[in-house]
């Protein structure tokens, strides 16, 4: 076992042992942590023929998580180097890389204007950077363990961070104050994602392997989804809030129905555990990745698999999609980004 490893499972026993909850984790690195009902109808976008753009290198550590920016020019990926990366989504080119954690930084958000990026980090903290100058705003300190998600509501007002301390605090992004905390009854918060409206909150957990949707103004949990049978690794909504998409290491893919908070679909097709899952802009299109080294490409309507792209040596850790859908970007933990492109672009 490396140092990194042995250090990540030391500090998750330090941090949960005072809760009084006995687990166990998988030799893995930390648990991360970022499709709607439409009538039939047939795909639009010849996904078959999406094909690999680019390979982008830097990182001297495995790729965490990748996100793209509202304005579909700059890629921002964070690594187990401890440090996040600014790319030209369209030449390749490093813009510029930013340093302050102590620790591997596990999840990245974009603000929806695009000025405002915030990493969560193993080292407990989350910070706030100035886009275009790559300052650091601030710290924002208060959980008590591994930080393992981030998400910002679409009107950029509030900041959900999920922790291996069982809890998710909920942020004034322009002040950095705490809102509330959300309590998760003795299980790690492995992802956190907000509905299109802001108005509710979901967070996935490792030990339940459950989904908890929470009314983001009362802090009120609203309902428990269950269904998969191990840790819920990845969330996301349909653009039009009716669906809610989770990833598990259970190597399936649950699409769940918002108005009546049942299971609508189940996806299977990867060979190992879902890592992370992104819907299209369009709201047609999944795409998933996994510990199987590969990123499938699902339609949503059908719920059928219509592509598989290989490229990466080892675990797909997170993938996103370009806001015009037609770029879909994948970090990996052989340390590299890789930019597909659609035929039609």
């Amino acid at each position: 076992m490396t140092d990194s490893k042995v250090k990540v499972l030391a500090s998750v026993a330090i941090a949960l042992l005072g809760f009084g909850c006995i687990w166990y984790l998988e030799s893995s690195p930390a648990a991360t942590t970022s499709a709607s009902s439409h009538e039939s109808e047939p795909q639009t976008t010849p996904l078959e023929k999406f094909s690999e753009a680019f390979t982008l290198r830097g990182h001297s550590d495995s790729i965490l998580a990748v996100a793209v920016s509202p304005d579909g020019h700059t890629l921002v990926s964070v690594s187990g180097d401890k440090t996040i990366k600014l790319w030209n989504l369209d030449t390749g080119k490093e813009i510029r890389t930013l340093v302050g954690h102590s620790d591997w930084v596990n999840s990245v958000a974009f603000s929806p204007d695009g000025k405002t990026l915030v990493s969560a980090s193993t080292d407990r903290t989350i910070k706030v950077w100035n886009v275009d100058t790559g300052k650091e705003i601030r710290t924002l300190t208060g959980h008590l363990a591994s930080v393992q998600t981030v998400a910002i509501s679409p009107d950029g007002s509030i900041l959900a961070s999920g922790s291996w301390d069982q809890t998710i605090k909920l942020w004034k992004l322009a002040t950095g104050k705490i809102i509330r905390t959300l309590k998760s009854s003795c299980d790690v918060v492995n992802t956190v994602a907000f509905s299109p409206n802001g108005k509710t909150l979901a967070s996935g957990n490792y030990f339940d392997s459950s989904i908890n949707l929470w009314d983001v103004a009362t802090g009120k949990e609203t309902k428990t989804l269950r269904g998969h049978s191990e840790a819920v690794s990845s969330l996301t909504f349909s653009p039009d809030g009716k669906t809610l998409i989770s990833g598990s290491w259970d190597k399936t893919i649950k699409l769940w129905e918002i108005a009546t908070q049942k299971e609508i679909n189940t996806l299977a097709g990867h060979a190992s555990k879902v890592l992370s899952v992104a819907i299209s802009p369009d709201g047609k299109t999944i795409a998933s990745s996994s510990w199987d080294k590969t990123i499938k490409l699902w339609n949503v309507a059908m719920g059928n698999q219509i592509a598989t792209l290989t490229g990466h040596t080892n675990r797909v850790w997170s993938v996103a999609f370009s806001p015009d859908g037609k770029t879909l970007v994948s970090g990996s933990f052989d340390k590299t980004i890789k930019v597909w492109h659609f035929a039609s672009r």
